[in-house]
Formats: C-alpha cells, sequence, structure tokens
C-alpha cells in the first residue's frame, strides 16, 4: 500500500498531533483505552483460524446462510463478500443472504418467503442480542427455522456470534445449544471485521481467512511502534485534521471499481462513529467513479471549497480488451487495444488532476490488487489511522454517545418498558 499527495503540504504541526496521538494509542493511555483490543487482533486470531474454519463447515452444507447484524457486525463482512464475490453469477458454497441491518419489512418478508423452500442457515452477529433490527430480524429466522425443523435441528443451523457470559444471545447459545464465538469486551462493533463478526462469516462464504490476518500483520508491523512522519497513519491523519483546520470538513472516499463500494460504507462508518462527536469532526461521504462524476463530478469540480479527496487505487485487475471496429461509428478506435481498466486509471489520473485544478486536495491509497491479503491491510490501516486522526483532533474514537438519542425517542414511541415520557 502507498500513499500520494496532491495539492497539499503536510504542516509541522498537524504531524505533531499526529505523532502525540499515536503514542496516546499505543500506551492505551487515551480516552476509551479499554476499547484497544483490536490493535492485537491479527495476531490472536491467526491461531483460532481452525476453529473458525470448523464452525463455518457446518453451515457451508447447507443452500443458504443469512448474516443477522448491524453496523459493525455488519457491515465489515459485507465489504468483504462484495469485494471477493464473482461480480455475476453465483460463487462456490452457500447462498449469503442479509437480514438485520434495517427494519424495512418488505425486504424481511420477501426473505423469509424466499427461505420458506430452502435449506438455510443463521449467523447471529451482537454482542447483547438485544439490538433492536438484528434481534426482530433473528426471531422471525428462528421461528421459521423452528416451524421447519423443530428447536434441536434448527440449532444446530446457527451460529451466536455475542458475549463470552452475559446477554439474551449468549443465554440462548448456551440454553439451546448453538454454535457460538466470543466478541470479547474490549473491542468495539466498528472495530471488529478482524475478529469472530468478520472472520466466521468470511469462512462460511469461502473468503481466506488467513490470508486476511496476514495482511492486517503485516500493516499491524508496519504502523506500531513507528513514531516518524513515514508511518502512513500518522501521514494520513495529518492530511485530515490539517484539512480541517482549514475549514475542509468534507472528505470523500472515491472508490473506481464497484467491488470497493462497501469498503466505503465500512468507513463511513468506522469515522462517522469515531470523530463526529463534541461538535467537531469531518463528514465522511463516498463516491464510485466514474458513475458518480455524472451526478457529483459538478459538484466536486465547481461548487463550495469545502471537500477533499482520498482515493482507492487498485493498480492491477484482471480486464477485457477494446476491439477495433471497421467503421468506427462510435469512435472508440484510438483505444483499441488497450483494456477497460487502463481507461479507468486514466479516467483517475485525469479526474484527479482536474479536481485539484478546481481546489481539491487529495490523497491516492494505491494497493496491487483486491484480495484477502491488501483488504486484511486496508482494514487494519483505516482502524488504526482512525484511532490516530481521533485523538489528534480531541476526541474519544471509541464511544458513540450520539446514537442513543435516536433509539430512546424511538422505543418511547414504540412504548417500550421503561421508557415511558
Amino acid at each position: 500500500m502507498q500513499l500520494d499527495f496532491q495539492n497539499i503540504t503536510l504542516s509541522e504541526a498537524s504531524l505533531k498531533s499526529s505523532q502525540e496521538a499515536r503514542k496516546l494509542l499505543e500506551s492505551r493511555s487515551g480516552s476509551g483505552r479499554e476499547f484497544l483490543g483490536w490493535l492485537s487482533l491479527p495476531e490472536e486470531e491467526a491461531g483460532r483460524v481452525q476453529q473458525y474454519l470448523n464452525i463455518a463447515a457446518d453451515l457451508q452444507k447447507l443452500e443458504a446462510v443469512v448474516m443477522v447484524g448491524i453496523g459493525g457486525s455488519y457491515l465489515g463482512f459485507k465489504c468483504l463478500y462484495e469485494a471477493l464475490k464473482p461480480a455475476v453469477g453465483v460463487g462456490h458454497g452457500p447462498e449469503i443472504l442479509f437480514a438485520g441491518h434495517s427494519l424495512d419489512g418488505d425486504y424481511h418478508r420477501q426473505l423469509l418467503e424466499y427461505l420458506e423452500g430452502r435449506e438455510f442457515g443463521v449467523v447471529v452477529i451482537s454482542k447483547s442480542g438485544t439490538t433492536t433490527e438484528p434481534a426482530i430480524a433473528f426471531r422471525l429466522l428462528w421461528s421459521l427455522l423452528e416451524k421447519k425443523h423443530g428447536a434441536a435441528e434448527a440449532a444446530r443451523r446457527v451460529c451466536a456470534i455475542t458475549d463470552k457470559s452475559k446477554g439474551t444471545l449468549r443465554q440462548s447459545a448456551d440454553n439451546l445449544g448453538f454454535h457460538s464465538a466470543v466478541i470479547a469486551d474490549d473491542v468495539g462493533g466498528r472495530f471488529s471485521v478482524l475478529s469472530p463478526v468478520g472472520l466466521i462469516p468470511a469462512a462460511i462464504a469461502g473468503i481466506d481467512i488467513y490470508s486476511l490476518l496476514q495482511g492486517a500483520m503485516e500493516m499491524s508491523d508496519r504502523l506500531r511502534g513507528k513514531d516518524g512522519p513515514e508511518n502512513p497513519a500518522i501521514q494520513y491523519s495529518a492530511y485530515r485534521n490539517g484539512l480541517y483546520e482549514e475549514g475542509k470538513k468534507i472528505e470523500i472516499l472515491v472508490y473506481y471499481q464497484h467491488a470497493m463500494q462497501y469498503l466505503a460504507e465500512w468507513w463511513k462508518q468506522l469515522f462517522g462513529e469515531s470523530e463526529g462527536k463534541d461538535g467537531k469532526g469531518i463528514f465522511p461521504a463516498s463516491a464510485g467513479f466514474t458513475t458518480d462524476l455524472h451526478s457529483l463530478g459538478q459538484w466536486i469540480q465547481d461548487a463550495e471549497r469545502s471537500i477533499f479527496q482520498t482515493i482507492l487505487d487498485v493498480e492491477q485487475a484482471v480486464s477485457p480488451k477494446i476491439q477495433k471496429q471497421e467503421n468506427d461509428g462510435d469512435g472508440l478506435n484510438f483505444l483499441a487495444g488497450r483494456s477497460v481498466h487502463d481507461v479507468n486509471r486514466v479516467a483517475l489520473e485525469a479526474t484527479r488532476k482536474a479536481h485539484g485544478e478546481g481546489g481539491v486536495p487529495s490523497l491516492r491509497i494505491s494497493i496491487p490488487a483486491i484480495d484477502e491479503f491488501n483488504l486484511g491491510s486496508l482494514f487494519y490501516f483505516f482502524e488504526y489511522s482512525c484511532g490516530v486522526s481521533a485523538y489528534a483532533l480531541g476526541v474519544n474514537p471509541f464511544d458513540q454517545p450520539g446514537v442513543e438519542a435516536y433509539k430512546n425517542s424511538m422505543f418511547r414511541m414504540l412504548g417500550k418498558p421503561g421508557y415511558e415520557s
């Protein structure tokens, strides 16, 4: 992974504050330090890979597996699955479906109807078991499984990824005999993709979870204990916070491959919940180019200069070549012999140049290819950078007090006991 800046010089002040923030993270002396278990997850989880593969093997025998979760319990694996599955057609293993990531009644009705005639299992991910969206979805799915197979057989088709000893989901797992794995107390949801939360679903989908962890371990070695300005996490934090101080309040994560769409969704939650508090924080947005150049390109080029871009660049891809045609009615013969990926890379360079000339600073993050190793590297890089950047901003990266407001309001309106006006 390489970083390449355009239209910006990292200031000494922003580099220094990011270096100090990295020390807070590594020394575990900053706010939220009780949630730093993710720092050592790659090394720890490498020793549990076989355990997760054993769980996966049972569920892989089914026609479909439904992954139930929301937020960090959903987006990490969703990113892996969308990045690594075939773009068209069906991959190997069970069909992967999702539930509990919204309260869309039509979606869940259609899902239940679809599963009625299929042999399916469920992976339910929740520390407490009481988060509204996944709890509703699991209740619906468990009822269908139990109706089809009886409680004992239904339980063999469920894996609960939850707290070690407390919560309603742990109680159900122990009492009914689900497969289960533990979410550590010191790992928060949006930092959990390299834990069983992401690894077990990935193993079920046939993703090489050891290679994923290897990529994360290599990035961990590159970042941890490295205090100089050449540390890419320090550079990324300094870039973001330096521009924020200059009034750039919106960061657009730009991707040029459809496969990276859900990495951007995962990134938005990671940085949005970690930094958006105490009246501070960069707003994390995303755009898929070249598609969104036909909708957002005008705004990015000419509107208010409150934005900067972080560009995900994939250097290698297996791509068809453009053929030569005799009549050249579409005028594309000048591209004959070039691959679609090559044209996409030129579009990246040209767009970055045009946006730079329009006053939009940018950072390009380049990876060689989209595979497990490089995705593991990106996950760890962004998690580590997020911790550094939030500390440099002066906020606790590991809480999310603002999300309770809507929940409390919703529970009062729904009449949940204990939430009366």
